[in-house]
């Protein structure tokens, strides 16, 4: 297997989308009707050579560039470069994306349009994420300032459940404020351009904003709102598919080597990705790299699932999704693939 550069998804066919435009999938055709697939036993033989996974795991990709004895992946591998939930929606539902990583929204998502797809794979994460940030020259310093005010809010994406969450820690209603649909690759030109006053940003983008907008007061909110699932999902479709199964059950121990390859070896990190790949410098690097948290692999699903339904039940509750059984999302096939790639050190719940 080489590793090769990866390739976005084709812009003539794909749209980054966010809100709205998401739910007006719904009505589409798919190939993957939510609930219609059923599963056998989980695969566990090596998977084929010749089988092909188009994988949108970017950061795996650049451990595996940075540290190629992480690897080497049993399988192929298109690697599929994506901007976020909703675009992984989009590739799954096209059939050009067969496995990604992503927060724990995106499921939610998918099933709410009607599209099945389940989770393999989960790390616990206790950093806080995404800080909610203003506009250039905003007068909010508070989050009681937001009153009134423009949010940017992806529906579909993690971004869109930490702000409701940060608005309900601080006593102010989302009737009280204008949500902007937008995806958060859209994020930062609407800051820049005055269409919001306010959205939740991540590093390394966070780090870049503000260095180029703090003198025009530009700042960061204080948050302590986490997003507690990072998660391996794919197309139920694929996960009936044996080949694939097994193809994706050899990749999963590999994300966790390259998730924990990655906080054991932050100067290389740093090197290989954000200075070389993410465009910060050393300095900026070190400091987002020490806001990180070492990643929890549970080695059962239960509290994983409870905060899942947690955030479903938020959505649901504003309105934004209908309300069900969050345990369809997750294949318990795969429950103990992930923990039992781990050293004793990193198996647990946060």
């Amino acid at each position: 297997m080489s590793l090769h550069t990866s390739r976005p998804l084709n812009r003539r066919g794909f749209l980054a989308l966010g809100g709205g435009a998401l739910l007006a999938l719904a009505g589409c055709a798919s190939p993957d009707q939510a609930g219609s697939t059923q599963l056998g036993a989980l695969p566990t033989a090596a998977p084929d050579r010749k089988t092909t996974l188009r994988l949108g795991t970017t950061t795996t990709q650049a451990q595996l560039t940075a540290e190629p004895s992480l690897g080497p992946l049993p399988f192929s591998v298109e690697w599929v470069r994506l901007n976020g939930g909703p675009e992984t929606i989009q590739g799954f539902r096209a059939g050009a994306v067969d496995l990604a990583s992503n927060a724990g929204m995106p499921p939610i998502q998918a099933h709410d349009i009607g599209f099945d797809a389940k989770i393999v794979a989960i790390a616990h994460n206790t950093a806080v994420t995404y800080i909610p940030t203003t506009r250039p020259g905003s007068d909010i310093r508070t989050a009681k300032d937001v009153v009134g005010k423009r949010i940017a809010f992806s529906q579909g994406q993690a971004q869109g459940v930490t702000i409701l969450k940060w608005l309900n820690e601080n006593g102010v209603s989302h009737q009280d404020v204008t949500l902007v649909p937008l995806p958060s690759a859209q994020f930062l030109t609407a800051l820049q351009g005055d269409q919001v006053d306010l959205a939740p940003l991540t590093e390394p983008s966070l780090t870049k904003y503000l260095k180029q907008y703090a003198k025009d007061g530009a700042r960061a909110l204080p948050t302590d709102v986490q997003d507690l699932l990072s998660l391996l999902w794919a197309p139920t479709s694929v996960l009936a598919d044996e080949r694939k199964a097994a193809a994706v059950r050899a990749f999963v121990p590999i994300w966790v080597r390259g998730n924990n390859w990655s906080w054991e070896n932050p100067d290389q990190w740093i090197d290989s990705y954000y200075v070389k790949d993410q465009g910060v410098t050393r300095e900026d690097g070190e400091r987002i790299v020490k806001a990180r948290s070492k990643p929890l692999y549970p080695t059962n699903w239960d509290s994983s699932i409870a905060w899942e339904q947690s955030i479903a039940d938020l959505m649901s509750d504003a309105g934004f999704v209908k309300k069900f059984d969050v345990g369809v999302l997750f294949d318990r096939r795969f429950e103990k693939v992930a923990a039992e790639a781990a050293p004793p050190a990193y198996r647990g719940q946060a």
